[in-house]
């Protein structure tokens, strides 16, 4: 496997790592966070016209035709960058599913306004009991005429706080636990019985919790096979999971980067923290431990889009499980590092903490993705 960037890919890290640098430092991300709105539009906005919304989309709905590989590039950037725009459920999850299954005119316009900054994203899959397991949906799809009316409730929704479009899935037959019976459908955000209740995750980032009540959606707005969405869903998270692996790589080589220069020049009895021996010996552990997540996000962009789920799942696991253990050794290494003032919420160090706490849990924790690895 060729790990250098290609021309394009090198193209794309200048461009989001200038853009992270100049627009979005660690003050600049305080005051964004700290307003009613979780992102900036404005910023969004930005996005768009660079380009980094739709590398992945096809250039006759506006994007550039990319990989996923092109995508990483950008992701990691946002990693560095504690990036709290809706990237991972609009560009990643949301208009993958859309390009994938998605057909005719429908496709073509929601591809086209994620590409051009106009439309969000989100899929609305987990409920409050189903934990890990995909296949348990108790939201209730039944036909009405031409029509199907949607009931139940979606918990944890990354990107629901401030989506247009919900791709919410719902039980159309079969027991609640079952694998087939399962469809998706996209929902307009606005519509009658679409009720949110939006907050922050622990890294910031916007969620919601979604309530459906009698949602009236028309046979159009089915995406992919009527009872069998559930091989759709887990593509999508497995997207999500290798999206979370660049990410945390970009956190991990940027909180790696602080605590080096901290020790460097934080002095104590008159020399820098970094000549005591068992710091340097806790920032080993730290560079060793990006390096294996590194080699393992590698592994992750190759089988992101692999159709083949007895190829894709053990991989994607494994990656997950490397990065989110490696995301630890870093995060609280960083903090003991940097002592009490890497806990105060004004400081960096501890908001990198938070952002690989979060990724360890989103899309599989290391115990999910574990027993998964080992049921192959």
């Amino acid at each position: 496997m060729d790990f250098k960037l290609t021309e394009i890919q090198s193209l794309l890290q200048d461009t989001a790592s200038r853009l992270v640098r100049e627009r979005y430092s660690f003050e600049d991300r305080k005051k964004l966070i700290a307003g009613d709105r979780v992102h900036s539009q404005a910023l969004w906005s930005e996005f768009a016209e660079l380009g980094l919304l739709g590398v992945e989309i096809d250039e006759d709905c506006g994007g550039s035709g990319g990989s996923f590989a092109d995508l990483a590039v950008v992701l990691e950037a946002f990693g560095r960058g504690l990036v709290v725009e809706p990237f991972l459920s609009t560009v990643v999850i949301g208009a993958g599913l859309i390009s994938a299954f998605a057909t005719g005119q429908r496709r073509q316009e929601i591809l086209s306004g994620v590409a051009a900054g106009e439309l969000k994203l989100a899929l609305a899959h987990g409920e409050g009991r189903a934990r890990y397991a995909l296949e348990h949906v108790e939201t209730l799809a039944r036909r009405e005429g031409a029509d199907f009316i949607i009931n139940g409730a979606k918990a944890v929704v990354l990107g629901g706080d401030d989506a247009d479009i919900l791709i919410v899935s719902a039980r159309s037959c079969g027991d609640i636990t079952d694998r087939n019976g399962i469809s998706l459908f996209m929902v307009d955000a606005k519509a009658a019985g679409v009720h949110l209740r939006p907050y922050r995750n622990m890294d910031d980032r916007g969620a919601a919790e979604i309530s459906l009540d009698n949602v009236r959606v028309p046979e159009s707005a089915l995406l992919g096979p009527l009872d069998g969405a559930l091989p759709l869903v887990e593509s999508a998270y497995d997207r999500g999971a290798a999206a979370l692996c660049c990410d945390g790589i970009g956190a991990m080589s940027a909180v790696n980067a602080i605590t080096l220069d901290y020790l460097k020049t934080r002095t104590q009895f008159g020399r820098p923290i970094g000549k005591f021996q068992v710091l340097q010996h806790r920032m080993a552990d730290m560079v060793m431990a990006e390096e294996q997540a590194r080699s393992m996000v590698y592994l992750a962009i190759d089988f992101a889009n692999e159709g083949d789920a007895v190829i894709r799942k053990p991989n994607i696991s494994a990656a997950k499980v490397q990065i989110s253990n490696s995301g630890q050794i870093v995060g609280r290494g960083s903090i003991q590092s940097h002592g009490g003032i890497g806990m105060t919420i004004e400081y960096v160090a501890g908001h990198y903490l938070r952002r690989l706490t979060a990724i360890e849990k989103m899309f599989g924790d290391i115990d999910y993705h574990l027993g998964r690895f080992a049921a192959f």
